[in-house]
């Protein structure tokens, strides 16, 4: 037996909305889309969806912290380009002895860190 991930889901309100946030601003790689879900990084084994949330046990999950890390080279400049387009920073880009980190809010309050090792 093997088992595998296939895909890690956040669930947004408005797909429109969450398609220019993840694609544009942030700026990652669309691996696929329908009406319902969109999906990210397609050369990886794992993706991330981006899938509305249309019954209440999913719109429960909207707009939390959703402990996903996402590792960025280039930190400082994606973090600048996104506080000009007006993403919101829960957390701003700070410099450790161990790396960069930011935390980041989709306009659904979807949030999760950026990090540069």
């Amino acid at each position: 037996m093997s088992v595998t991930m296939k895909n890690i889901v956040l669930f947004v309100t408005d797909l429109a909305k969450a398609k220019a946030f993840y694609a544009g601003q942030l700026g990652l790689p669309l691996a696929g889309e329908t009406q319902m879900l969109l999906e990210f990084f397609p050369t990886s084994g794992t993706t991330l969806g981006i899938a509305l949330a249309l019954q209440d046990e999913a719109r429960n999950l909207v707009g939390r912290h959703t402990g996903i890390t996402l590792q960025v080279k280039g930190i400082e400049k994606l973090c600048e380009a996104m506080t000009n387009s007006g993403v919101t920073f829960v957390e701003p880009l700070e410099v450790s002895p161990w790396g960069k980190m930011a935390v980041i809010a989709d306009p659904d309050g979807n949030q999760f860190a950026l990090v540069e090792l």
